[in-house]
């Protein structure tokens, strides 16, 4: 698989660094507070995992899934919920944990959907953040890192459901997937 990457972009280190970054400041943001953390299925459960260990408070965890890419390298701008949280978010507030943020499509999708549905308050903590990409005004609260606008895997990312368990973020060749 190390064969088909490009360029490695962040190493194990680095996302290790990253997740204890953000758990201290999430950590302080919620002080005092029971957050419902809302990881996104498939991508987003390497980073939830490390995530969760560093934030001192107690929580609660569910998992959601969506799709968008449908197995391609873009999103197809159709969101479909594919797997629902069981929690009753009425009156919570929401952490959803997210491996990259793109397009924005998918997370305004989750958003709107949780505020519909009662929660108190959505933020978002994500592994990237693809700024590049956006094509709604949407944020993420917590990044880990901005990354350029390339096509990447490892680390739960993926291509056509494989190079998830790289213990990396890097780009995808273009000759693997054109």
């Amino acid at each position: 698989m190390d064969n088909d990457i490009e360029e490695v972009l962040f190493d194990q280190k680095q996302i290790q660094e990253a997740a204890d970054r953000l758990g201290q400041t999430i950590t302080e943001d919620y002080a005092g507070q029971k957050p419902l953390l809302l990881s996104v299925l498939k991508g987003a459960y390497l980073w939830t995992a490390d995530v969760i260990r560093k934030i001192d408070l107690y929580v609660d965890l569910e998992f959601i899934k969506i799709s968008s890419y449908h197995g391609g390298v873009s999103s197809s701008n159709e969101i479909a919920l594919v797997t629902d949280v069981q929690s009753d978010v009425k009156g919570r507030d929401i952490l959803i944990l997210e491996d990259i943020v793109d397009t924005g499509q998918s997370l305004q999708f989750l958003e709107d959907l949780l505020l519909s549905r009662g929660a108190h308050s959505v933020r978002v903590a994500t592994l990237l953040d693809k700024k590049e990409g956006r094509k709604v005004d949407i944020k993420a609260d917590y990044v880990g890192f901005d990354v350029r606008n390339e096509f990447v895997v490892g680390y739960g990312l993926d291509y056509k459901g494989l190079y998830r368990n790289l213990p990396y973020v890097g780009i995808l060749k273009q000759s693997i997937y054109s």
